[in-house]
């Protein structure tokens, strides 16, 4: 967050993330493949969470909550401790915690495995260490954060799948890491990017993820509270 919390409501700033943010936004590259390895759908409705740290949570908030199957998104931050999760803690950069996103889903609808193609192929570049694009910073790191054995080795699984078929130039450096706690951003935060969608940090970041999940997965898009 050094330096961010200006740069996003600062017109000016515009020129400089169009650049920066070709990268995070996913618009430039199709769907990565599927996870060969993935849980099966389950047989009955019912409710399970996954935590994912991709960048900016705005941007990584406005992918999953349109996303068929999710029943509910919740910014906050993850990693560190609970004295220390406010954003301008946070911002310091040495708080532990990553602007994350917990997802509620509905496993009979969505698999995890869907989950985390969406995570690597929309929301972020994996291959980018303690940032995305104009947001520099280990609270910008990417992360798994898994909820259960089963989301662990899933997540393993297919960053192995991933680099091991060289989808992306680079390694993947997305962390695996069991989730301790999350706690809720502030209510400021929360859908920002379905409020505020002439934000120029939000035209010029976040609306080409919602831009590229609609195109790459129409099958699984939504629109959200009627935007």
């Amino acid at each position: 967050m050094t330096g961010s919390v200006a740069i996003r409501g600062a017109f000016g700033f515009v020129l400089m993330a169009s650049a920066l943010c070709i990268g995070c936004n996913a618009a430039t590259r199709g769907p990565v493949p599927a996870p060969a390895s993935d849980a099966a759908l389950a047989q009955s409705p019912g409710k399970q969470t996954a935590v994912f740290a991709g960048g900016c949570f705005w941007g990584t908030q406005s992918v999953f909550e349109r996303v068929k199957g999710v029943l509910d998104t919740t910014a906050g931050y993850s990693g560190g401790s609970a004295s220390t999760a406010t954003y301008e803690q946070v911002g310091q950069e040495n708080t532990g915690h990553a602007e994350s996103v917990k997802v509620v889903y509905d496993p009979s609808k969505i698999t995890y495995g869907q989950l985390l193609r969406i995570f690597f192929s929309v929301v972020h570049d994996p291959t980018q260490l303690n940032r995305q694009g104009p947001d520099v910073g280990t609270s910008y790191r990417s992360v798994i954060f898994y909820a259960n054995e089963e989301q662990h080795k899933i997540g393993e699984a297919y960053i192995a799948q991933l680099d091991a078929a060289k989808v992306f130039p680079k390694p993947i450096v997305t962390q695996v890491v069991p989730l301790k706690a999350f706690y809720d951003a502030e209510s400021y935060h929360q859908d920002y990017a379905l409020y505020h969608p002439e934000n120029p940090y939000i035209q010029v970041c976040d609306k080409p993820k919602v831009d590229a999940l609609k195109q790459q997965f129409p099958e699984l898009f939504k629109n959200y509270k009627g935007k």
